[in-house]
């Protein structure tokens, strides 16, 4: 990562202008309330396949002639785990890094939920879990997460995302929000999230460079894979080449988008040189509205 020093010192500021977030966040991040078998009735809806059929309303499904199951809110604080990718990818940025701009959303979002008094965990996983850190309340365990961030060397360059949803999938046994932050960039990893995303609620934060969307014209430069070290030499004068990486980038986005939808995976894409207040404030509660209109609030 960059400057450590310099790390800390956004880190602080941060934690003072999380105020700022945290109106936006109570009503999303915290009180989006996650739905499972828990304490108070939530809401009927439409079976869909996954679901625990322990759960079916035998009369509504009676009555409609197609099965409906019952779900529950879960006890009021939340436990969330982020889940960080840590792979080689991570140092690209042509304005600062994706590593960066992830380390400052997990301490927003953190920051946040700590002032909700909510469990807070951490995995960081590469083509393999590197580190996990069950969660727990308070500021003393959340800073000591931060720091893990910070200091921790990845054994990696790779990245096998599909392999820590599968370990948090057998590891949790709390029903959680899952935060994932990564640019989404691994081998196939729909099936294990799909898993995960039946017990727990998984929430996808994208982080991406804009030159990874497209190739700016500087003629020929050389690309490097950071995860695999390969190299290419590419000529970025040539238009319909640069035209070419720009549509395949934009449908590897759209069937990623798709896919996520189809498990009702939440998804929010930010890039490395916009700041993410406004986007975050907004994509959280906008669940939160959308969760209230399914449960017949609105």
């Amino acid at each position: 990562m960059e400057d450590r020093n310099e790390l800390i010192r956004q880190i602080r500021k941060i934690d003072l202008k999380t105020g700022i977030l945290v109106e936006g966040l109570q009503s999303g991040l915290h009180h989006s309330v996650f739905r499972g078998q828990g304490i108070e009735f939530a809401e009927i809806r439409e079976y869909v396949p996954g679901d625990d059929i322990r759960s079916i309303d035998w009369k509504v499904t009676a009555r409609y002639n197609h099965p409906f199951i019952k779900e529950y809110t879960e006890e009021r604080d939340q436990t969330f785990y982020f889940m960080v990718d840590i792979s080689g990818s991570g140092s690209f940025g042509s304005e600062t890094t994706k590593q960066k701009k992830i380390l400052e959303l997990v301490a927003s979002l953190g920051f946040a939920a700590l002032r909700n008094n909510d469990r807070v965990g951490l995995c960081l996983f590469s083509d393999r879990v590197e580190k996990f850190i069950p969660a727990r309340r308070g500021r003393k365990h959340f800073v000591g997460i931060l720091s893990t961030m910070l200091d921790h060397q990845p054994v990696s360059d790779k990245t096998d995302l599909g392999a820590a949803a599968k370990f948090l999938s057998r590891v949790l046994s709390r029903r959680s929000s899952v935060l994932i932050l990564s640019d989404f960039i691994s081998p196939s990893f729909m099936l294990p999230l799909r898993i995960l995303s039946r017990r727990h609620e998984v929430i996808a934060l994208r982080v991406i460079d804009e030159r990874e969307r497209e190739l700016p014209d500087v003629g020929y430069i050389e690309l490097e894979d950071p995860e695999t070290g390969e190299q290419v030499l590419v000529d970025t004068a040539d238009e319909e080449f640069r035209e070419r990486y720009r549509v395949l980038v934009e449908e590897a986005e759209t069937t990623l988008h798709h896919e996520l939808a189809k498990h009702r995976i939440h998804e929010l894409t930010l890039t490395t040189n916009e700041p993410y207040e406004i986007p975050v404030k907004s994509f959280f509660t906008g669940i939160a509205g959308r969760r209230r209109y399914h449960a017949g609030i609105l």
